[in-house]
């Protein structure tokens, strides 16, 4: 097949990642796209048969798209390339306005791992949908914008920072602090000499709360009802004079999430003899809870969807032996060696940039607690479609045992039989308001699903 170059395949990542901030925008962008190559909601079809292209979503967060196969799912099983979308963000608590000093703070609770101390003094963005009692909604996006104001998180400054310094980086900043500044301007003007009183801080309050209501037409109420997401301002840019990297937020895990929806898409036009479909998933960075992360049964329920629609008689036992018959790459990023921590590295085994995406035969912990352990079956079938595509990749793992560790949404598909492995891009500074990744690693990941849903 012809791949899109890697300057044309990054120039869509980039603008991709400056819209899909958040899980939701995500979604809809990938809606749209898929869409505009011809895939149809599933609730709109009725018989599916070979070459149709569909899709089905689920609470606006998590979808999941495929090209039908010419041979059934019930018989044939699925190839799926699956990520998430979800990437470690503050969510703004339910009851999020406070007073302090005469300033207006947003409350926030930490989502994902991250380390505290780098979202500090940093231009950072609100994105999300407050929902009305009565169901109606409202969408925010404010940051990013060119007129539009920021937000910050901010820090002491370091004449006065003596006792700070002496505390660990866990310690110095507790997390109850991250919250952000959001207005600081005073109900009336004081006069010189006049004392702020009691009355500023409800003044301060009052009044913006009086601003949400004519900005957005909500209650501070409607707040109990509300997904906003403080994420870092700014668009994705070239890093380097050799603009060989790609800085951005929510790299992890859209990086790979975004490489298996363009896979697809290229491969609309194309007949498979085994299904070929994507996931774009939610909530990975806390588990893979919830009603959209990879726990619930959205992807079940979705194979069941498709099975029946196919063979209009299907059976629970259907759905069971179909998954046990696909397979799955884990579309999820792993750490790139950096050498400035190069002993983090372990022997002969760490991922590095510009050498392609990283195949990671189990993730997990030192004792390989939380990851799937592929096969070695699986991983030559693999090895094989690469090397056959052109496809540059490397094998790695996430560091040195005892250092750490890190999962992915490996082990909750294996668990249905089906064979998988970890197959993602690279990054330095995963889990940071800014990752870095390689553009050439970027298309290659590309390259790699569409070689694996076109094999």
């Amino acid at each position: 097949m012809k791949y899109k170059s890697e300057s044309e395949y990054c120039a869509e990542y980039m603008r991709y990642l400056g819209i899909a901030k958040t899980a939701r925008r995500s979604y809809a962008e990938s809606v749209r796209l898929l869409e505009k190559r011809g895939f149809r909601e599933i609730s709109k079809v009725k018989t599916l048969k070979a070459g149709d292209k569909v899709y089905r979503g689920y609470l606006g967060r998590t979808v999941m798209a495929a090209v039908i196969g010419r041979r059934p799912i019930a018989e044939a099983g699925l190839k799926v390339v699956g990520g998430h979308t979800d990437a470690p963000r503050l969510d703004l608590k339910p009851r999020p306005i406070y007073s302090k000093g005469g300033c207006i703070f947003f409350d926030c609770h930490m989502y994902g791992g991250i380390k505290k101390y780098q979202w500090l003094v940093r231009p950072l963005a609100i994105y999300g949908t407050i929902v009305r009692k009565d169901g109606s909604k409202v969408d925010v996006a404010v940051g990013d914008g060119p007129n539009d104001p920021v937000f910050m998180i901010s820090d002491i400054l370091p004449h006065l920072g003596k006792d700070q310094a002496k505390l660990t980086r866990d310690e110095f900043f507790p997390a109850e602090d991250l919250d952000v500044v959001a207005w600081t301007t005073y109900g009336r003007p004081k006069k010189d000499g006049e004392d702020a009183g009691d009355d500023a801080p409800k003044a301060d309050r009052k009044g913006f709360v009086a601003f949400l209501k004519k900005t957005y037409n909500v209650t501070e109420e409607d707040l109990l009802s509300a997904e906003l997401e403080v994420v870092p301002a700014g668009m994705p840019r070239e890093c380097g004079f050799d603009r060989a990297l790609i800085a951005g937020y929510g790299h992890d895990d859209r990086v790979c999430s975004f490489a298996g929806l363009q896979a697809l898409i290229d491969a609309a036009d194309f007949v498979p003899d085994q299904t070929a479909s994507i996931l774009m998933c939610d909530k990975e960075e806390i588990g893979s809870t919830g009603a959209t992360g990879m726990q619930s049964s959205f992807f079940e329920n979705t194979v069941a969807e498709l099975i029946d629609r196919q063979e209009r008689n299907s059976r629970d036992i259907m759905v069971r032996r179909a998954l046990e018959r696909s397979s799955m790459l884990s579309a999820d990023v792993t750490a790139a060696s950096d050498p400035h921590f190069d002993d983090l590295d372990s022997t002969g085994n760490a991922a590095r940039f510009h050498r392609g995406p990283a195949a990671s035969k189990y993730t997990g912990g030192a004792s390989k607690g939380g990851s799937s352990d592929c096969e070695p079956e699986f991983i030559a079938k693999i090895r094989a479609i690469m090397d056959r595509e052109g496809v540059v990749w490397q094998m790695a793992e996430l560091g040195k045992a005892e250092k750490g560790g890190g999962g992915t949404i490996a082990m909750y598909m294996s668990r249905f039989g089906m064979a998988v492995l970890d197959f993602g891009t690279p990054l330095w500074n995963m889990h940071a308001p800014c990752e870095l990744a390689s553009k050439f690693d970027c298309h290659q990941t590309y390259k790699a699903y569409s070689a694996y849903l076109r094999s």
